[in-house]
């Protein structure tokens, strides 16, 4: 690749991180306000809403490498991301705000993530994805998000039980206002036309040092496709909506290895190379590391988080330049 070319895909990459940033703002003070429109939890909307929007990139990005029979890619980038959003945009959010669960959530989502990483790997151990295994996680997945909103409503009903005397809190909710359903469609479709530019540039210059397809969907590909994460992450940090932030990041693992697996093997089965199971393990490892210590202290530290970004850079200097 030429100098100017260069140059041009790196001005690219800047342009689409400063939209994936506008896009999340734009997304997270949208959906936050209907949540609360519609007496869902912020954390509920960040494991469905916000965690499906976010993953759309990985769920484009793995459909049309399953198309073009490019398995490898297709896994390595929906693992990679998967391991990214652990470790490394778990790990940031942390870093800037100390991250605490709830026990029942932590027992009901916790769980489900380890559960869908431990199906997937499963399902992949025989290194092909079936479509009637493809079919089963899509269909798991939908189960789950099912199973979520129902639990969220049960809950809301029995909170709107208590006298607002008895709670010393009077809440109002705000009228729907169409402004937010077109500030959703905005602020997402933003992210969505950034994610994919940013993907294309990062993996122009990563084909251009000649790094394998499976080093590329893992680590380039899987970091551009989960920025749309980091910065949903952040941002709603920013605007005091921890529920959605982390919300997001598990939400976004359990749709990537169920919905998105899933999906991209209906349309083609895929095929992958003993690799995947190394990462797969990866993977494992991160997700039991990081459910372990919200267990058992109940809250992520920032050194715990520090840990974990460090871990993912780690990753990456292995696979780019082992």
């Amino acid at each position: 690749m030429a100098l100017p070319d260069v140059v041009v895909q790196l001005g690219v990459v800047v342009v689409t991180v400063a939209g994936l940033g506008g896009g999340a703002r734009l997304l997270v003070d949208s959906v936050v306000r209907m949540a609360r429109q519609l007496d869902v939890s912020d954390f509920t909307i960040g494991l469905t809403v916000v965690a499906v929007g976010t993953s759309t990139p990985e769920l484009a990005v793995t459909v049309d490498a399953a198309l073009k029979g490019l398995g490898n890619l297709a896994l390595a980038n929906v693992f990679g991301s998967n391991i990214y959003n652990i470790a490394f945009v778990l790990g940031v959010v942390a870093i800037v705000r100390p991250v605490a669960v709830d026990e029942s959530l932590l027992r009901r989502d916790g769980i489900a993530l380890l559960a869908s990483t431990f199906l997937a790997g499963a399902v992949v151990s025989d290194l092909v994805v079936t479509r009637l295994e493809g079919g089963l996680l899509a269909g798991l997945f939908v189960a789950y998000t099912a199973f979520l909103l129902r639990t969220d409503r049960q809950t809301a009903a029995a909170d709107e039980t208590v006298p607002a005397s008895d709670t010393g809190v009077v809440t109002e909710r705000t009228p729907f206002r169409w402004r937010d359903v077109v500030s959703l469609l905005v602020g997402l479709g933003i992210i969505l036309v950034s994610g994919d530019l940013l993907v294309q540039a990062a993996s122009a210059l990563a084909l251009d040092a000649g790094v394998s397809e499976w080093v590329i969907g893992g680590t380039i590909v899987a970091a551009g496709t989960s920025t749309p994460e980091l910065a949903v992450s952040l941002v709603a940090l920013r605007r005091g909506s921890l529920g959605v932030s982390v919300g997001n990041v598990v939400g976004s693992n359990v749709f990537n290895l169920l919905g998105v697996v899933g999906v991209a093997s209906l349309v083609r089965p895929l095929s992958v190379s003993a690799v995947a199971l190394e990462t797969f393990w990866w993977l494992v490892a991160v997700s039991l590391v990081v459910v372990a210590a919200l267990w058992t202290g109940r809250r992520l530290s920032r050194v715990e988080g520090t840990v974990l970004a460090g871990s993912e850079v780690v990753r990456w200097v292995v696979g780019l330049f082992a």
